[in-house]
C-alpha cells in the first residue's frame, strides 16, 4: 500500500507515496476545515505581525500544474495581504547571475512580522539547471549542503522555513494541461516549455527525489504532500502551516507603559 504524506525524515523513494492519497476523508467537510484552519492561519499572522520577532518563509515545489498557485491562495486567503511577501524566481538577471545563486534568494527574504512566499525558489538551481544541464554534476551537488547551510543561518536568525513538495502523478498532470487547453479562462497557464518539462518527467523526478532526501534537515523538513486532489492538498498544507504558527506561541506584545496615561478627548 501506498503511504500518504509525510515530514520527510529519512531517505524516500517517491515511488512509494500516492499523488491521490486522501485519507477517505469526505471532500467538503475536509474544505470547511481547511477554510477553519485558513481563518486560524489569518488570527496567527496578526500574531506574527504585531510582535515583528520571526518572519516565515514558505517554500513551494513541484512539477508544472502541481498547484502551487492554488495552494498559496487557499491557504493564505484570511491573510492580511500587507504581512505577506512573494517571489517568483525566474531565469536569473545578468546581476543576479554575477553573484553566487542564493544571493538574490536572500534578498527575497521575508522581514520579521511577515510570511514570505517563495513559488518555486533556490531548489530549482539543484532541479531545472541539473536536468537541462546548465552546470556541471559537481556544481549541483555541491549545491545541496550549501542550501542546507543556508537554511540552517536563516532558522536560527528567526526565520521559521516550511517546504512543501507538491506530488502530482503524470497522469493527473495531463489531465490539467488538457484542461488549461479547453477553457479560455486558464488558456495563459499553458506554456509549450511544460511539455518540454513533461517529457523530461523520469528525469525530473530522480532530481526531486535526490533534493528531498539531501536537503530535508532537522531545522527545516520537507513535508511531501499528496496533489492530486486540491481540495486534500490545501488541507495538509493549511494544516502545517497552522501548527508551525501555533508552536511559535506567540502572546499580543505587552502595550508601552505610556499608553495607561492616554485619554482620548470628545
Amino acid at each position: 500500500m501506498k503511504k500518504q504524506r509525510v515530514i520527510i525524515t529519512g531517505r524516500i523513494r517517491l515511488k512509494d507515496f500516492a499523488p491521490d492519497y486522501c485519507g477517505g476523508r469526505d471532500k467538503e467537510q475536509t474544505r470547511k476545515k481547511t477554510d477553519q484552519r485558513g481563518r486560524h492561519i489569518g488570527d496567527l499572522q496578526q500574531l506574527l505581525y504585531a510582535n515583528g520577532h520571526h518572519a516565515v518563509l514558505l517554500i513551494f515545489q513541484g512539477m508544472d500544474a502541481s498547484g502551487k498557485d492554488g495552494a498559496i491562495r487557499t491557504v493564505l486567503h484570511r491573510v492580511n495581504p500587507a504581512g505577506v511577501e512573494t517571489a517568483n524566481f525566474k531565469v536569473p538577471s545578468a546581476e543576479e547571475s554575477a553573484h553566487d545563486f542564493l544571493w538574490r534568494i536572500h534578498h527575497a527574504v521575508p522581514r520579521h512580522g511577515n510570511i514570505g512566499v517563495f513559488n518555486r525558489s533556490h531548489y530549482e538551481a539543484v532541479l531545472a539547471e541539473r536536468v537541462l544541464g546548465l552546470v556541471p554534476e559537481k556544481t549541483w551537488r555541491r549545491r545541496y549542503g550549501q542550501i542546507v547551510d543556508f537554511e540552517r543561518m536563516l532558522v536560527a536568525n528567526k526565520v521559521l522555513v516550511l517546504k512543501f513538495y507538491l506530488h502530482i502523478s503524470r497522469r493527473e498532470q495531463a489531465v490539467r494541461f488538457r484542461e488549461r487547453l479547453a477553457n479560455p479562462e486558464k488558456n495563459w497557464k499553458f506554456s509549450h516549455a511544460d511539455l518540454a518539462t513533461r517529457q523530461r518527467w523520469d528525469d525530473y523526478i530522480v532530481a526531486y527525489e535526490d533534493m528531498l532526501n539531501a536537503t530535508s534537515h532537522p531545522a527545516a523538513r520537507w513535508h511531501l504532500v499528496p496533489a492530486d486532489r486540491n481540495w486534500y492538498r490545501d488541507h495538509v498544507v493549511a494544516g502545517a502551516v497552522a501548527r508551525a504558527l501555533d508552536a511559535l506561541k506567540l502572546k499580543w506584545p505587552k502595550p508601552a507603559e505610556y499608553l495607561s496615561r492616554v485619554r482620548i478627548g470628545k
